[in-house]
C-alpha cells in the first residue's frame, strides 16, 4: 500500500521550534516528529510512502534518508511553489497506483486505517476521510454524514460549547487515483474547500475511526503529543524508557537537588543544574538549565541555555541556542528566536 504525507507548511504556528528546523523533523521526545507517522503507516501494511516537502526539504531528506531505518520506503517530491493541500498530490502522480492513502503530516495518531480501507472498498468510494470525535470541534470543520457513511455537509469552525462531541476530519483519507483530476494543476488548490464539496453526492465517505489522535501544531499540543508519547496514550514503537512519567535521554547531567515533576523529557546530554525545577516541560537535547531555575509548562530548544534562578513559567519556547539570562522572568506566552539573548 501506498501513502501519500503532505509536509510542507512551514511550521508558522511552532515557532521557534521550527525557525531553523523543517517540521517533519522537530525533535518529538527522542526522534524526528514524522518517524512516529511512517513507524504509524508501516504497522498498517504502507510499504511505500511519498512526502511532499516545502520549506527545508533537503534537511528532511538528509535526517530520514530512503526510510530504511523506519521500516518503509520513503520516496520525495518537492514543492516550488506552494500548492496548498491538494496541489501536491499532482506532484506525486506518477508514482501513484489506482488506490492509496492521503495523511497531514501535522498528527500523531493511532487509528486503524485498515477498517478505514475496507470501509472504502466495501461503499466503492473515490474517497473516504477519517472522522475523528473531538469535544470541541470549534477549531475544526464538522463533518456530517448521511447513516451509510456518504457525506452530506461540512460546516467550518462551528461556534465552541454548540453541542458537546463532533466529527471532524482526521487528515487521513483513501482516494482513488481518479480523483486526482478534480485538482487543478499550476495553482494552490484547498482538497478541503475545492475538492471534497465537489465530491459530495459523487463518492465522497466519511469512516469513523477509532483510537488517538491529535494535530501537534502548536506549542501547547506539541507537549501533549510528547506527554502522550511517554505516558503510553499513543500506541508507538519503541517507546522510550520513562520511569515516573520523565524520559531522560542520554548522558544528561543532573544534581542530586534538582526536582523533576512528571511529566518531563530531557533530551540527550540536558544539564539540570543544583536546586532547579522541571515541570510539565520538554528540554531538548544539549539545552542547559542553571541553578535554581524553573521550567513549567515550557519548552526549551537545543543546546540553549537558561542562567540561574531564571523562571521560564508557562507557555514559554526558546529556540535553539538561545540564551535567558540569570534571574530573567519572561511572561507567559513569551517565543525566543534561535540564537537571541532575554
Amino acid at each position: 500500500m501506498q501513502a501519500v504525507i503532505l509536509a510542507g507548511g512551514e511550521g508558522t504556528r511552532l515557532r521557534p521550534l521550527t525557525s531553523r528546523v523543517a517540521k517533519p523533523v522537530v525533535t518529538l521526545v527522542d526522534r524526528p516528529f514524522i518517524a512516529y507517522m511512517l513507524q504509524w503507516l508501516r504497522r498498517q501494511g504502507v510499504d511505500e510512502a511519498i512526502l511532499c516537502c516545502g520549506f527545508g526539504a533537503s534537511s528532511v531528506r538528509e535526517v530520514l534518508g530512503d526510510g530504511s531505518r523506519y521500516g518503509i520506503t520513503l520516496r520525495y517530491v518537492e514543492e516550488r511553489e506552494r500548492l496548498g493541500t491538494a496541489g501536491p498530490l499532482l506532484l506525486a502522480q506518477e508514482l501513484l497506483g489506482e488506490r492509496f492513502l492521503v495523511c497531514n503530516g501535522d498528527v500523531l495518531t493511532d487509528i486503524d486505517l485498515g477498517a478505514q480501507l475496507e470501509a472504502h472498498a466495501r461503499s466503492g468510494a473515490a474517497a473516504t476521510l477519517a472522522l475523528v470525535a473531538v469535544e470541541d470541534p470549534s477549531a475544526y470543520g464538522l463533518v456530517r454524514c448521511a447513516p451509510d457513511g456518504a457525506v452530506v455537509e461540512f460546516i467550518e469552525k462551528p461556534a465552541a460549547g454548540g453541542g458537546g462531541e463532533g466529527l471532524i476530519s482526521a487528515g487521513a483519507y483513501v482516494l482513488e487515483h481518479s480523483v486526482l483530476e478534480l485538482i487543478e494543476p499550476g495553482r494552490a488548490v484547498s482538497i478541503e474547500r475545492e475538492v471534497w464539496p465537489a465530491l459530495i453526492g459523487a463518492g465522497l465517505y466519511g469512516h469513523h475511526a477509532r483510537g488517538y489522535w491529535m494535530d501537534i501544531g502548536t506549542p501547547a499540543r506539541y507537549l501533549q503529543g510528547s506527554f502522550d508519547i511517554i505516558s503510553g496514550a499513543v500506541e508507538v514503537d519503541e517507546r522510550p524508557a520513562a520511569p515516573a512519567g520523565a524520559a531522560i535521554g542520554e548522558c544528561c547531567e543532573i544534581a542530586d537537588d534538582a526536582r523533576l515533576r512528571e511529566p518531563v523529557v530531557l533530551g540527550e546530554r540536558v544539564a539540570v543544574g543544583a536546586g532547579a525545577s522541571v515541570e510539565r516541560s520538554v528540554v531538548l537535547a544539549g539545552a542547559q538549565l542553571g541553578a535554581g531555575c524553573v521550567v513549567r509548562g515550557s519548552i526549551v530548544a537545543e543546546r540553549a541555555k537558561i542562567g540561574p534562578y531564571a523562571e521560564l513559567l508557562e507557555d514559554v519556547v526558546i529556540g535553539e541556542d538561545a540564551e535567558i539570562a540569570a534571574h530573567a522572568r519572561p511572561p507567559a506566552g513569551t517565543r525566543l528566536a534561535p540564537g537571541e539573548r532575554l
